[in-house]
C-alpha cells in the first residue's frame, strides 16, 4: 500500500524550514557538510543543532553581562574576547552554510540566512560604531531553528493559521486604526483647548499623547488634567477604550472562526477517477474512491 504522502503548505513552514529549496549537493563533502548543518533528523545534524543553539544563549548571555557595569568593569576584557570568539565562530557557520548549498544565493537572501548575517555584522560594525554593539542580542532570533529540532509542524500550522487571519483582516484592522487616530486627533485637540498650555497641554502634539496614553489605559501620570471639563472628555476617552481595545482581538477572532467553516486548500488536483477535490493537505487518497492522489 503506498504511504501518504505529505507536502508543505504553501506559505506555511517553508520559511522556518530553509533547506529544501537551497539544492543539496549530490555527493563530496559538501554533501555531508549540508546534512549535518541543514539536517536535524540525523543524530549528527541534531547534536549540531542543539550545540548551535547553547552557543546562540552564551553569546546572548554575554552581551547582557557585559550591558551591566559592575559585570562589565570587572570582567570587561574577558567577555570581550568570548564575544569575538563567537563572533568568529558564527562567522565559520554563516560561510560552511554558503558553500555547502548549490544556491548560496537564495540561502542569503533567505530568512535565516539574513538573520545569521545580521548576527555577526553588529561585531565587525562596532569597531567603526562601538554603539552598535548590543545589536548583536538578535542572535536569539536564530533560537527559531529549535522548531526543526522538535518538529513543532502541528504548531506551525497554527502559526500558519493565524498568520492567515492576520493577513484576511489586515485592511479591517486599518481603517479601525485609522478611526482610532481620528478620534485621538480629536480628543488630544479638544484638551488642548480646554486645559492648555498651564496644565502642562503645551501643544497638540503633547495633547495627543496624552490621549493615546490615556485610550490605551497606561495612564503613566504625567500629563493629568485639572478642570471639570477636561476630565470629563478624560473619562470618555477612559470608557473609549475599554472599548476599543477588544475591536482588534474580535476582528482576528472572527477571521479564525470564519476560517474553520472554509473548505481547506487542496493540495492534490482532483482525483483521477472519480473527480473528488475535497481532500485533506496530507491525503495520499482520494477519500472519495482510494486512488492514489498527484500533487
Amino acid at each position: 500500500m503506498k504511504p501518504s504522502v505529505t507536502a508543505p503548505a504553501a506559505g506555511g513552514e517553508s520559511w522556518l524550514d530553509d533547506s529544501k529549496h537551497l539544492g543539496e549537493p549530490h555527493s563530496g563533502w559538501r554533501r555531508r557538510l549540508f546534512i549535518i548543518i541543514f539536517r536535524s533528523d540525523t543524530p549528527a545534524g541534531k547534536l549540531f543543532d542543539v550545540l548551535l543553539i547553547v552557543a546562540i544563549l552564551a553569546s546572548v548571555a554575554a552581551v547582557i553581562a557585559d550591558s551591566v557595569d559592575g559585570i562589565s568593569r570587572r570582567y570587561g576584557a574577558t567577555l570581550n574576547a568570548v564575544e569575538w570568539l563567537f563572533t568568529a565562530l558564527f562567522t565559520v557557520e554563516y560561510l560552511a552554510r554558503l558553500l555547502c548549498v548549490d544556491r548560496p544565493w537564495r540561502y542569503a537572501k533567505s530568512f535565516y540566512g539574513v538573520v545569521d548575517l545580521a548576527s555577526i555584522l553588529p561585531s565587525y560594525l562596532a569597531l567603526l560604531f562601538p554603539e552598535t554593539a548590543l545589536l548583536m542580542d538578535v542572535r536569539i532570533l536564530r533560537l527559531m531553528r529549535v522548531f526543526r529540532i522538535f518538529k513543532l509542524t502541528a504548531y506551525l500550522a497554527e502559526y500558519r493559521r493565524l498568520g492567515d487571519a492576520l493577513r484576511a483582516s489586515g485592511r479591517k484592522i486599518l481603517v479601525f486604526l485609522s478611526v482610532v487616530a481620528m478620534v485621538v486627533l480629536i480628543i488630544g485637540t479638544l484638551m488642548y483647548v480646554v486645559e492648555g498650555p498651564e496644565h502642562g497641554f503645551t501643544s497638540i502634539p503633547i495633547s495627543v499623547y496624552w490621549a493615546i496614553t490615556t485610550m490605551t489605559t497606561v495612564g503613566y501620570g504625567d500629563l493629568v488634567p485639572k478642570t471639570d471639563l477636561g476630565r470629563l472628555l478624560a473619562s470618555v476617552i477612559m470608557m473609549l477604550g475599554w472599548g476599543i481595545l477588544a475591536v482588534p482581538t474580535g476582528i482576528v477572532t472572527a477571521e479564525m472562526t470564519a476560517q474553520q467553516f472554509r473548505p481547506r486548500r487542496s493540495l492534490h488536483g482532483p482525483c483521477a477517477a472519480c473527480g473528488c477535490s475535497e481532500h485533506d493537505e496530507d491525503a495520499g487518497f482520494c477519500k472519495a474512491c482510494g486512488t492514489p492522489l498527484s500533487i
